[in-house]
């Protein structure tokens, strides 16, 4: 059975579920303009609220700048002792003000209109100061909170934070923003270690473990303990891939291992990953063939390899 708890909290979500589907269907052409003005600036989307209003703005800046449209967040109080000066006639601004009305913004709304720095109001109130002073308006529906008692923000800044996401992702999907871009906003952490790419974590130069065709089993044997990966490349006398010589391979040949030659143990074809590939990718192509390390090969010169990738080398970092 449920609890009055559980009883207010599914109300709580469905009250604000529902205003975002009045959100979603009341967009119309004031967003393209909003985002043709923030895509075109040639500064930086300059976000601001206070309030409950200031944190979803200092959430929406930090999502704008993490997904490839330069952005901060300029508290409105600040901005009156001073901060108003981070503000150049090459930004946009983006004002947060449910009511419309937050006195805190008045400085910062009379400057844009002074320097003519374009300003964007997400509002509830068209007939506001923010609406009316607003180059663009993008108008919150007229919906309760959430709280039940109407004065609490609760409907009203998730619908601003669903903006503000909409805003960011049109944006990042207009600018063809990749994961690689993405990837360099996003270095650190779990999110930085999925993104990170085979060439990021690969072994080159003399820490690549390769033998010729030719060589014999001593010297096969020392070059795969040496550099420690219990794999080495075979190349042929053109320099090229021929194969790999894996710990499986010399289980086969052990019998008469030390007679024969790497080029008669190796394993042609070896599967290949390609620099640019998500290491990701490499763990799962890992796990599938049930193999601990590729050797990385640009997909337009297969047969040149360029190092090796260890199954230790993504655990290192959080992947696997």
């Amino acid at each position: 059975m449920k609890t009055p708890y559980l009883d207010t909290a599914a109300r709580v979500i469905r009250t604000e579920a529902a205003a975002l589907n009045t959100l979603a269907d009341a967009l119309d052409g004031r967003f393209r303009t909003a985002i043709d003005l923030m895509r075109d600036t040639k500064g930086r989307v300059i976000v601001t609220g206070i309030g409950k209003s200031g944190h979803i703005a200092n959430k929406i800046a930090a999502t704008l700048a993490s997904t490839g449209t330069p952005a901060q967040f300029v508290h409105p109080a600040e901005a009156s002792h001073g901060d108003l000066g981070m503000i150049t006639a090459a930004d946009v601004v983006l004002a947060i003000s449910n009511s419309g009305e937050a006195p805190e913004l008045g400085n910062l709304i009379a400057y844009s209109r002074r320097y003519e720095i374009p300003l964007i109001g997400i509002t509830s109130v068209e007939d506001s100061t923010l609406g009316r002073q607003s180059d663009v308006i993008l108008l919150l529906p007229r919906v309760a909170e959430a709280c039940g008692t109407g004065i609490v923000p609760t409907t009203s800044t998730t619908m601003t934070l669903a903006m503000g996401d909409a805003l960011a992702v049109a944006l990042m999907e207009n600018r063809d923003f990749t994961a690689e871009h993405f990837r360099n906003f996003h270095p650190g952490g779990k999110l930085g270690a999925q993104l990170s790419l085979v060439r990021d974590l690969m072994h080159t130069g003399d820490k690549f473990p390769s033998v010729s065709e030719a060589a014999d089993m001593p010297a096969t044997l020392t070059e795969i303990g040496s550099k420690g990966f219990g794999v080495t490349a075979v190349l042929n006398d053109q320099g090229t891939l021929a194969g790999i010589i894996t710990t499986g391979d010399l289980g086969r040949h052990m019998e008469r291992l030390m007679s024969l030659k790497a080029g008669d143990i190796m394993t042609r074809n070896p599967v290949t990953i390609a620099p640019d590939a998500l290491a990701e990718k490499a763990v799962g192509l890992m796990n599938t063939r049930k193999i601990n390390c590729l050797l990385v090969a640009d997909p337009d010169a297969p047969t040149v390899p360029l190092g090796v990738l260890h199954i230790h080398d993504c655990l290192r970092v959080g992947l696997g």
